[in-house]
């Protein structure tokens, strides 16, 4: 199936941002709320290999784990009704940015590094490509990153609402977006 030949109502919804941005709880409730299916591409690998990506890192490699996640997500974006949630360095591959842009609908969570600070603690351990990194090269990470998930379909804000407000926000939007396009 071509996903570039559904409506776009039936097109997958595919999250994209930084590690920690909210991808994965924002994706789950948005699915919830559209009766769709969620599918976190990380989960997915993890599940595969039998092991958190941090382990997958350590022990296959960085390479591996981007093949695979390049082979999913394709797979995945090729489907309808779905809701994706990618890793925070998928769509900076241009063949994952590709296959989500012609697809998929593409929203960017966008975070402010001042939120994400405040979040480090809790993500650090389980982000591979953090570890050993000092906070400036985190910070630097974070604003390399920023500009490669240029271009998208639509892009949210997160800073200052609740994940539930986020997620009802966005279907809002999207609902909107359907009917004015059906119009």
């Amino acid at each position: 199936m071509n996903n570039q030949d559904v409506s776009l109502k039936e097109k997958s919804i595919v999250f994209i941002g930084f590690m920690g941005a909210g991808k994965t709880t924002i994706g789950r409730l948005v699915a919830k709320k559209l009766y769709r299916d969620f599918i976190d591409i990380d989960e997915e690998i993890e599940n595969e290999f039998k092991m958190p990506v941090s382990q997958i890192f350590a022990e296959i490699g960085e390479k591996a784990f981007r093949e695979r996640e390049k082979t999913i997500t394709t797979c995945r974006c090729q489907q309808k009704l779905q809701v994706i949630s990618i890793g925070g360095g998928a769509y900076l591959q241009e063949e994952i940015k590709k296959v989500c842009l012609s697809s998929c609908i593409v929203i960017y969570l966008d975070i402010s590094w001042e939120s994400l600070k405040k979040r480090l603690g809790i993500i650090i351990k389980s982000r591979p490509v953090l570890q050993g990194k000092s906070i400036e090269e985190i910070e630097e990470l974070f604003y390399k990153r920023k500009e490669g998930y240029f271009p998208y379909h639509s892009k949210v804000e997160i800073d200052n609402q609740s994940m539930d407000e986020l997620a009802d926000e966005i279907v809002k939007s999207l609902k909107l977006s359907w009917e004015l396009h059906e119009a």
